[in-house]
């Protein structure tokens, strides 16, 4: 993203519990190097299956404000539901 606009597009078949696998297949198309893939990355996958990436997170210089994945459930699979809080219902 660069300026609250979409600069780039890729799609890469992958699975829900491997997106580092189709992240090291997509960056190649988009000539960008592997970001550091942290804890806080891993922890917003397992719960939101979409992750951000910062310019930080990058070892060489990128030109955006931040790079997002995300998993897109395929038709025959269906989005795990979480537990609701009894707060949410106030």
């Amino acid at each position: 993203m660069k300026k609250h606009r979409m600069a780039k597009s890729i799609m890469t078949p992958c699975t829900r519990d491997d997106p580092q696998d189709a992240l090291r297949r997509a960056l190649p198309t988009l000539d960008l190097s592997q970001p550091m893939w942290l804890p806080r990355h891993q922890s917003d996958w397992d719960a939101y299956a979409l992750t951000r990436f910062l310019p930080d997170h990058f070892l060489e210089p990128v030109p955006f404000e931040f790079m997002e994945i995300s998993y897109i459930y395929p038709g025959d699979e269906h989005k795990p539901s979480r537990q609701r809080s009894p707060l949410e219902d106030a």
